[in-house]
């Protein structure tokens, strides 16, 4: 027994963005998948844990399930289970093609307030389209739609059936067509039109005697022994003027009782049948020779058809009676004032108070019907005069007032009218132009058929109405029922408009090219309002599915949306891989877009013969003709290496199941049918030249669309078989084969022989996916070079085309250079014809339609030249238009054993299996001043020419560039250029991965380098437009196994989060790495953290104290980056001074210790290390070497012999910091001056640290220093704000108090549990204070001095001064600084200080902080650095602004409002923590849980667009671009923090986000060349904090 097959679980991925709409590209996108499979493939519908529609959220899908039928009503409900650690994924298997859809429902989050707030009611997102492609078969061969070669027939013109019929299809058969779309088999009307059907139930008996049996022996036939799809015409718009069951069922139609406003149009149709009848009596010409005779009539029309019938009526109000009855309704006290009217009503002028009655008191306003239909109410007109007069009162009031009502109502409806009667004259002149231009056209243009005499039965213009006879079966209805409107056509019409319905005045202006011979049908709003016709008309489209593959859905723009998705989804019951074609005269792409999407349309039909030149016809041909060729692979293959499963492994409902295969969803353009000439159209040999034939049919069939083509054109009929007045026989030289008898390629009568190859070749094309193309236009010629994108065979053609007027030489067409490609020609001809006006009046007047006399040739001389690995084609001389070549094309290059895709994204796994973190940074960044550090200025980041440098060395540099590239298809960008010019870029990166591999501080990067040079190789044969397709899978597939390594050495939490999440880890590794010239020791090479990238990338400036200890916990310790993390603490625990940490490190060598706060974000480093790092009070333990004396501030250089001799615990050096602040400090900083800092004045290097024991609080700074993160110092002279910084923060800020608490409380446990040696600290005085001592000041004292109530009441209760008070309900930002209302400013500081030490705080008033904060600092993505209402509020960030603005110069205000990213996930942090707080019940807290990640959506959309996978430092006001700011920050880590925590009762989110980059000060620092500031290239990743669990 053979093994099952096994096959691949195949889903094709549909993520959906916030609102519920499908997260791809294309407004809307149109999302059109492949035919069901077995087993069934999926739809998998993505949404993020996090979006707003997951809250109380379901997904609605209507797609039915194995052997279900399909409702369109019936959605099945998906619920939407909230989580912030995953992506929600629901599979949807496909059974069934059809056109499908989906919506979401869901509550959305209420605004986060302390107060109260209204529950949001439930709402539903708009509904989303999806449609899946039916699934063709033709005797057991799958046909695809871009396969189908179609021709349509005339079916009145096929003869006797069935021995014509049989003639004819082995004809087509054997020109390899594999569909037939005939017009309508039914029994047809008077005008013998296929369209104009008399019964739709049954079939034509002339021609199938045996009706449905012989349709159904026919279309069994045509797939059995043809090979051939029957595709029909169904007509749901209208029927046969005398259709016999009209009489039955008139309010089947639009008619005066079912359509009253179609009264005037009617009146109006009948008065001009009378007028045509009487002309002879009113002495007017009947017959028109010219204009004046034209003018004349026209004359008539107003005289005699408009005023007598006095059109006017139906338009304006009975003023006479309605104002009697208006103030009669007045006088007898029925005036309607439930709707009042404004009180100023009397102060209102004549046209004021007019307008307030047409509007509120007319409710036939809008539409027209019987005479004097726009009536006024009188009760409403009534309210109006009570408004003016009062209420009528017989006592009171007397005849007097009742003629003054009178006279006012009576000039109110008149101004009304006035409006009205200016709408009936631009009404009346529409009519008047279009009769005129009807009649002009129809009688006197040369073009025109020129009708003849003007009679009653044929009329001046043609009637609108069809007038059902009068007899016995009509006589039973209302005679207003029995004239039924035609149907016809309006020129640009809105589709989505009923052209006979209340709103549209196309009848009564006379706009509606009318069919006479067809009655408009009225479907309603639904089956109940015709209940017959729905049903009726079901039946019959049910029919037509029974017996045929597909259906052309007639006059497809004015048929109701909703009508044709009831009738299809019936037909779909019957036939559910119905193929649906239409044409759409919509003249709008997304009207397109929306019939096909709700109606499930296979393809539009598209016509070649509307071009009207050889470059237009190159337009369509290239529209139509696939993607160009070497496009990106659009499916993530990277990774393609996993293992298949064996045979005998796990299986679903028995079927063994293969790997699982996720196809990206690629919106899908408007699928097409295009014909090379269809029914409608006039042929080459009337319209272009007849030699045109050939080139044009071949151009058509090289597209990847199906093709068509219509009876006639290979044969060359002369002219356009006129549809409703020809009777003549089709005649084809190819229905003469005998039974049996097979066609031959090549040379024949007519073009059939070679339409046989072409058609071959589409099917061969369109069934194996050949989907690459390139089309060429020179001159007189087309070329099409059409390819498969795998195997890179294809098919080229050279195609001369005929339009009038060109010679009969080959046009001096060059010869074509094929690069890199083999070809063999597979046959040349040239078409040959008589189109002299004899062989086509022979042809016109013959008995039975036929072409006129014609032949393919084959053409001689056509080279074929290798040279090298290219190929060169030139054609001969005697080339004539109407001649094409057909060619066989391989690329040697790209014939690989397990096929080049397949090989280029294979092994990456395991070539990146050994790869460190570490080794991660030099493969996938590296800015170019890192790069530039470690080769000693030798290598640097890549130039793009025409691009620019990329922003990484590494891979991720190339991809942030190709991601975009890729995802638009974007082969025209400068890097495809560059790649397409040499293979410079192939040699810098396998290059670049060789030197670093030979370093022996990389040990992983061997592999990845021999990987990267073997695929690399195995492309450089390939001709040049296919190297920027194989780079970019390369480039994909090595940055994925890159990506993907480095996400499985980090935390659980990482690699088990979202994808967001991933994201923000990874800057882990783009900010740790080997730097030679800053190491974190001056004498040992070891990884350090950048302060950002890539200006602080290297040497002094790597490595900052402040920025390295917000970042490090969420770089390094979250992301289980232990070994990291304990280098960097142990590293600053032994550059300790004045019991601070430096905030410049310089490797140890030149320290500077001038930032307050840089010491407790380090405390709280260790704090957290200790937390969370398995083992982590070890580090406690510890000993380092001290580069200075404990307790002494004497400086020395770091060769000094005293540097590194002392040892102190890491628990000693914690102490130490707590015990110098408690001592109290004062120092100036070492080397202080402008060799230093060239910009602060001398004051500034003085630092200053007391404790005031009475709080516990410790203050420190002066006015001339900014020793927080609000470090900005002004530098302009011009501005006088050098020296000043831009925010001091001198006194206590209120991040420093709330980490020292956090310090204090964690030191004072662990000595409780014996974990630290130290109890307490000695103040100035000698006395000693236990940490827990010192912590409990803190807390007893923090609200009092920090919280600024929200009722002035409470201000007494606080340290609070009412005349400096700005903002109520918020937390100091200082407390007690020497400038007091910089105290009272709100800035995002205090969330920091709630993060760490919650217990300070009162919750209470902690949610009402955070309320006004969220309300006015936060933005799109950061937090704006102070209140907006505060005067000093400056948030447009320009370092180089060099004014005179003392406030703004020189980036002054760098902190004074522009919106910094790294608050955010303190305040992130702080808000859920104390929301918490009051949640109780599980959806409480996953609303908490919400409201912070609805907030995160900016900084997902930014990480995800970034060239630096990162996030900027800061934006300007609500979120603007700043230039000056860096492209990506460290922000990520604090961010990605809320994403890894689960709903969990009482759970609490712990991460970070980090602290800003380094842009702003120290101009004149050592070694600084410039300001820092204003550099535009400073594109800084500050390391910050990524996740944390508690």
């Amino acid at each position: 027994m053979s093994p099952q097959q096994v096959h691949n679980n195949i889903v094709h991925l549909l993520p959906l963005k916030d609102d519920g709409s499908p997260d791809l590209p294309g407004d809307p996108p149109y999302i059109y998948l492949p035919p069901p499979t077995v087993p069934a493939y999926s739809i998998r519908f993505e949404i993020e844990g996090t979006s707003s529609i997951c809250r109380q959220g379901s997904l609605w899908v209507n797609i039915p399930g194995k052997h279900e039928q399909f409702d369109r009503k019936k959605f099945k409900e998906y619920k939407l289970t909230p989580s912030f650690n995953n992506t929600i994924k629901i599979d949807v298997p496909i059974h069934t093609a059809g056109a499908y859809s989906f919506y979401c429902t869901y509550t959305p989050l209420p605004p986060f307030t302390t107060g109260k707030v209204d529950v949001p009611k439930p709402t539903q997102t708009s509904t989303f389209y999806i449609d899946i492609c039916p699934s063709l078969h033709v005797q057991k061969s799958r046909v695809p739609l871009d396969a189908i070669s179609c021709i349509s027939v005339l079916s009145k013109f096929m003869g006797k059936y069935p021995d014509d019929w049989d003639r004819h299809l082995h004809g087509i058969s054997e020109r390899g067509y594999n569909m037939v779309h005939f017009t309508p088999l039914m029994m047809r009307g008077d005008s013998n039109s296929p369209y104009s059907i008399y019964d739709q139930h049954t079939f034509d008996k002339q021609v199938f005697p045996h009706g449905e049996e012989d349709i159904s022996h026919l279309t069994q036939k045509m797939i059995e022994e043809y090979g051939l799809l029957a595709l029909t015409d169904v007509v749901w718009n209208h029927t046969a003027n005398n259709s016999k069951w009209l009489e039955e069922h008139p309010e089947a139609g639009y008619n005066i009782k079912t359509a009253p406003h179609l009264r005037p149009a009617y009146e109006l149709d009948s008065a001009l049948l009378r007028y045509s009848a009487d002309l002879a009596q009113l002495g007017l010409p009947t017959h028109l020779n010219n204009i004046n005779d034209l003018l004349r009539i026209m004359d008539g029309v107003k005289v005699h058809v408009i005023s007598p019938m006095k059109l006017w009526e139906f338009y304006v109000c009975d003023v006479e009676s309605d104002t009697k009855h208006a103030v009669s309704c007045w006088m007898e006290g029925r005036a309607d004032l439930n709707d009042p009217l404004p009180e100023d009503v009397q102060s209102w002028d004549l046209k004021r108070k007019a307008e307030w009655l047409r509007e509120h008191a007319c409710p036939g306003k809008d539409t027209l019907g019987e005479r004097f239909h726009r009536t006024i109410n009188p009760q409403r007109a009534a309210a109006l005069l009570t408004k003016l007069f009062g209420r009528f009162n017989d006592k009171g009031n007397g005849s007097g007032d009742e003629r003054d009502a009178y006279g006012t109502m009576q000039r109110f409806l008149n101004e009304i009218n006035l409006e009205w009667y200016k709408e009936y004259d631009a009404d009346v002149a529409a009519i008047m132009e279009q009769v005129f231009n009807r009649t002009k056209y129809m009688r006197l243009d040369e073009h025109g058929p020129q009708v003849g005499d003007i009679t009653l039965q044929n009329p001046l213009v043609e009637t609108y109405f069809t007038r059902l006879p009068h007899n016995d079966t009509t006589s039973k209805h209302d005679p207003d029922s029995l004239a039924l409107a035609n149907n016809g056509w309006v020129w640009a019409a809105d589709v989505m408009r009923d052209n006979a319905g209340p709103k549209s005045k196309v009848y009564l202006r006379r706009e509606l090219i009318v069919w006479q011979d067809c009655v408009k049908l009225r479907y309603g709003k639904g089956p109940e309002d015709s209940p017959f016709l729905w049903k009726f008309m079901m039946e019959y489209t049910q029919l037509m599915a029974k017996h045929f593959t597909g259906f052309r859905i007639d006059n497809c723009h004015s048929t109701p949306l909703h009508v044709a998705e009831y009738m299809l989804d019936a037909a779909r019951h019957v036939q559910p891989n119905l193929v649906i074609a239409a044409e759409l005269f919509s003249g709008d792409e997304k009207m397109d877009f929306l019939y096909c999407q709700r109606l499930g349309i296979s393809f539009l039909i598209r016509e070649a013969m509307q071009c009207w030149s050889t470059g237009e016809l190159s337009r369509l041909v290239h529209i139509n003709c696939g993607r160009p060729i070497g496009s990106f692979e659009v499916d993530d293959i990277a990774g393609i290496d996993a293992k298949t499963p064996q045979p005998n492994g796990p299986t679903t409902n028995g079927i063994p199941q293969g790997r699982a295969v996720t196809h990206k969803i690629i919106p899908s353009k408007i699928h097409a049918l295009l014909m090379d000439c269809t029914h409608d159209n006039e042929p080459p040999v009337q319209r272009r030249d007849g030699r045109d034939t050939l080139p044009n049919s071949a151009l058509v069939a090289m597209c990847a669309s199906a093709s068509g083509s219509v009876f006639g054109l290979d044969e060359l009929y002369p002219q356009l078989i006129e549809l409703v007045h020809e009777t003549r026989p089709y005649t084809s030289p190819y229905s003469n084969l005998k039974p049996g008898e097979q066609m031959r390629v090549g040379p024949s009568e007519g073009t059939g022989g070679v339409k046989r190859l072409m058609n071959q070749l589409h099917t061969i094309m369109g069934m194996d996916q050949y989907d690459e193309c390139f089309v060429h236009h020179d001159g007189e010629y087309i070329t099409v070079h059409r390819m498969h994108p795998k195997s890179r065979k294809g098919y080229y053609l050279i195609a001369h085309t005929a339009f009038p007027g060109y010679g009969n030489g080959n046009a001096g067409f060059q010869p074509q250079w094929l690069t890199g490609t083999k070809a063999k020609l597979l046959g040349a001809w040239s078409l040959e014809c008589d189109q002299s006006s004899d062989a086509k009046q022979a042809a016109i007047h013959d008995k039975v339609l036929r072409g006129i006399p014609s032949r393919t040739k084959d053409l001689k001389g056509v080279k074929v030249e290798q040279r090298g690995d290219d190929t060169v084609i030139t054609i001969p001389e005697a080339f004539p238009p109407g001649s094409i070549a057909v060619f066989e094309t391989w690329i040697p290059g790209a014939e690989h054993s397990e096929g080049l895709d397949k090989f280029v994204t294979s092994g990456a796994q395991e070539a990146f299996s050994k790869v460190s973190l570490t080794d991660l940074n030099a493969i996938l960044y590296r800015a170019d001043s890192e790069e530039r550090a470690s080769s000693n200025g030798s290598d640097g980041a890549y130039t793009i020419p025409g691009f620019g440098p990329l922003v990484y060395c590494g891979l991720q540099g190339w991809w942030s560039v190709l991601h975009d590239i890729v995802s638009h298809n974007d082969l025209g960008h400068a890097m495809c250029n560059h790649l397409r010019d040499g293979q410079w870029a192939l040699d810098f990166i396998v290059g670049r991965m060789d030197k670093l591999a030979q370093r022996d501080i990389y040990t992983g990067l061997k592999a990845p380098a021999d990987w990267m040079r073997v695929r690399f190789d195995a492309i450089r044969k390939l001709p040049s437009f296919l190297t920027p397709r194989y780079f970019a899978l390369i480039i994909k597939t090595a940055h994925k196994a890159a990506f993907e390594r480095g996400i499985e050495q980090m935390s659980s939490n990482v690699q088990h989060g979202q994808h967001f999440l991933k994201k923000l880890a990874m800057v882990s590794c783009q900010m740790q790495g080997y730097v030679e010239n800053a190491s974190l020791w001056p004498n040992k090479l070891v990884p350090s953290l950048a302060a950002g990238l890539p200006h602080f990338a290297q040497d002094w400036a790597r490595c900052w104290g402040r920025d390295t200890m917000i970042a490090m916990r969420g770089l390094l310790v979250c992301t289980g980056r232990f070994e990291d993390a304990r280098e960097h603490l142990l590293c600053f625990s032994s550059l300790v001074k004045h019991g601070m940490i430096p905030n410049l490190l310089g490797s140890g060598k030149l320290p500077r210790y001038n930032s307050r706060d840089s010491v407790w974000f380090f405390l709280q480093n260790i704090q957290d290390y200790v937390t969370l790092v398995p083992g982590g009070e070890k580090i406690l333990q510890e000993k380092v070497k001290r580069r200075f004396k404990p307790y002494d501030d004497t400086w020395f250089a770091w060769d000094d012999p005293r540097a590194y001799q002392d040892e102190s615990s890491v628990a000693d050096v914690i102490h130490e910091c707590l015990q110098r602040h408690a001592a109290g400090m004062h120092f100036r900083e070492y080397n202080a001056g402008p060799n230093l800092d060239s910009q602060m004045k001398p004051d500034g290097f003085n630092i200053d640290i007391d404790v005031d024991w009475n709080t516990g609080i410790i203050f420190g700074g002066n006015e001339h220093n900014c020793g927080t993160w609000m470090d900005k110092m002004g530098e302009s002279t011009k501005a006088g704000n050098k020296g000043e910084p831009g925010t001091s923060r001198d006194g206590a800020p209120v991040e420093i108090t709330g980490l020292l608490y956090s310090a204090l409380k964690w030191v004072d446990g662990l000595h409780r549990a014996g974990k630290f040696p130290h109890e307490s600290v000695t103040t100035s005085d000698g006395k000693k204070v236990t940490y827990g001592d010192w912590a409990a000041k803190l807390k007893s004292s923090f609200e009092h001095c920090y919280y600024v109530p929200a009722d002035e009441k409470e201000w007494s209760k606080y340290d609070v001064n009412p005349k400096i008070v700005n903002r109520r309900g918020i937390y100091k930002d200082v407390y007690k600084g020497r400038k007091e209302y910089r105290d009272y400013q709100l800035r995002p500081n205090f969330p920091i200080a709630m993060t760490v030490a919650p217990d300070l705080f009162d919750p209470q008033h902690a949610l009402i902080a955070l309320e006004n904060t969220d309300k006015h600092l936060r933005g799109p993505t950061g937090m704006a650095t102070l209140d907006p209402s505060d005067l000093e509020y400056h948030p447009w960030y320009n370092n180089s602004e060099d004014s005179d603005n003392f406030a703004t110069a020189k980036g002054r205000c760098y902190h004074q409002g522009p919106e910094w990213l790294w608050p955010t996930g303190f305040f992130l942090r702080a808000l859920l923590k104390f929301d918490l707080m009051r949640r109780h019940t599980t959806e409480e807290k996953v609303e908490a849980f919400q409201q912070i990640t609805a907030r995160l959506h900016g900084c997902q959309k930014m990480i995800k667009e970034s060239p630096w996978a990162g996030l900027t430092e800061l934006t300007n006001k609500d979120g603007a671009y700043c230039g000056d700011s860096v492209s990506a920050t460290c922000s990520h880590a604090r961010l990605s923090a809320l994403l890894t925590r689960a709903i969990v009762s009482n759970a609490s989110v712990v991460g970070r986000m980090h602290s800003r980059p380094l842009r702003r000060r120290k101009q004149g620092l050592r070694r600084a060349s410039g300001s820092r500031s204003g550099r535009q290239e400073d594109r800084v990743l500050d390391s910050s904090m990524i996740i944390s669990s508690t």
